[in-house]
């Protein structure tokens, strides 16, 4: 997990983030249960688990990661050296090398031997040799000197994520290593600190700022018929579509620092029912208008909150089913704490849905509940824990809890919040109101 200090806010006037830096010594005690070697993992930007392990979040390239334990009579808990790619050094040193010094925001003290020290014990290094060579090159030659130095065995093992790229791989074979498979970042990752919770904070405040846009729009919307003489809302003169409402959406979230990472997801009347709409469908008065909005905000910590609406209802089915996932999102709610089974979360939304008439077990493209009750975000915007998966919540875990309900006919009701698992129940990351009809929120 990462540590620091501080607090976070929304714009200018408000206080800093907290110092963000990851925790290595659950990868070194990982290398040390496998009577492994070392770990390496190779990726770029769009490499989630690396960048979080290293707070390195420039590179369009593929670098990579060495970790190895300490070796006898070493002070460190072990070294951690990054292969930046060219152009890139000057970054890796400040983000991945100064950024984990034991000071806040990485300030070196002249004179001082603390200025070697490392929040977490591991030492830290970027090397730049054969920036030419392909970054599984680079980590096999990495290895060798890290290993030759400890005079390490020969044959070395080394941990690797499950994604590691193929080619990166063969680079490392070749070299006479041994890979193995470790769930460790996975593991690691799965529980928030305090710096990572602030950042997820600032970025579902923004994305609730990005709903409140939308549900003001749509609440100041009117009746009116499109060529065809077919009811459609009307918004500023113009016919309102999913489209249109997007941007509006995605304006506000750019007005607050964060970036909608093209997953602003919204649906209208049976494309509603479409859990990854991104198209562009006329909004109609009567039925469900599903917006899910899951932008990337400081350091790539992600949002997601999901709310729904109908412009001019009826009733009838909407009302019923929000009715229903209402209900849903409050019984999953209740069982979230620690200790508890997570498909325990999942089970009770399920429930609640089949007890107003709604099939808990619909395949995708049915008519009923067709997705899990939640997952974990962080830098990812789905990863463990799974509502559906094995394993207990934990104190630091933040997941996704939403409930919903589709006919692909019809439309689709899915309400969303994000929560993080305390020690003695779970804090709402951001509050949004609730309710079909939607108003002015300013």
């Amino acid at each position: 997990m990462s540590d620091g200090s501080g607090d976070g806010g929304l714009d200018g006037s408000a206080p800093s983030l907290r110092h963000l830096r990851t925790d290595l010594t659950p990868v070194v005690e990982a290398v040390e249960a496998a009577d492994a070697d070392a770990f390496v993992a190779v990726g770029d930007r769009f490499d989630d688990d690396l960048r979080y392990l290293t707070r390195f979040a420039g590179p369009d390239r593929a670098y990579a990661l060495v970790v190895v334990p300490a070796s006898d009579g070493d002070d460190a808990t072990g070294r951690a050296v990054c292969c930046a790619p060219a152009l890139f050094a000057e970054q890796a040193e400040r983000e991945f090398v100064a950024g984990a010094h034991v000071r806040s925001g990485g300030e070196k003290h002249a004179g001082s031997d603390r200025d070697r020290e490392f929040h977490d014990g591991v030492a830290r290094e970027v090397r730049t040799e054969n920036v030419g060579d392909h970054a599984g090159e680079r980590a096999a030659a990495t290895v060798a000197a890290l290993l030759g130095e400890s005079d390490s065995h020969a044959d070395p093992v080394l941990l690797v994520p499950p994604s590691i790229p193929h080619d990166a791989a063969v680079y490392l074979e070749r070299d006479g290593n041994e890979l193995a498979s470790t769930d460790a970042v996975t593991t690691a990752r799965a529980r928030k600190a305090d710096a990572e919770l602030d950042r997820l904070r600032r970025v579902q405040r923004a994305t609730a700022a990005g709903m409140a846009r939308a549900e003001t729009v749509l609440a100041a919307s009117g009746v009116g018929e499109d060529g065809a003489g077919r009811p459609i809302v009307r918004w500023e003169g113009a016919p309102l579509t999913t489209e249109r409402l997007r941007r509006e959406v995605n304006a506000a979230l750019a007005a607050r620092g964060v970036r909608d990472a093209g997953d602003t997801v919204i649906g209208a009347g049976p494309s509603a029912a479409d859990l990854h709409f991104v198209g562009d469908d006329p909004i109609r008065p009567g039925e469900t208008v599903l917006l899910d909005v899951s932008p990337r905000g400081p350091d790539g910590y992600r949002g997601d909150m999901t709310r729904t609406f109908v412009v001019d209802g009826d009733g009838g089915w909407a009302r019923r089913a929000y009715v229903a996932v209402e209900a849903a999102r409050e019984a999953a709610l209740a069982e979230v704490e620690p200790g508890v089974p997570a498909k325990t979360v999942h089970g009770e939304a399920a429930a609640e849905l089949a007890a107003y008439g709604f099939d808990p077990n619909a395949g995708e493209g049915e008519t009923g509940f067709t997705h899990g009750a939640g997952h974990g975000v962080g830098v990812s915007l789905h990863e463990p824990p799974s509502l559906t998966g094995a394993g207990e919540l934990r104190p630091g875990h933040v997941v996704t809890v939403e409930p919903g309900v589709y006919d692909p006919d019809v439309g689709g009701v899915r309400l969303e919040d994000l929560v993080v698992v305390t020690d003695d129940g779970y804090e709402l990351l951001a509050e949004y109101p609730f309710g079909i009809v939607p108003e002015e929120r300013g």
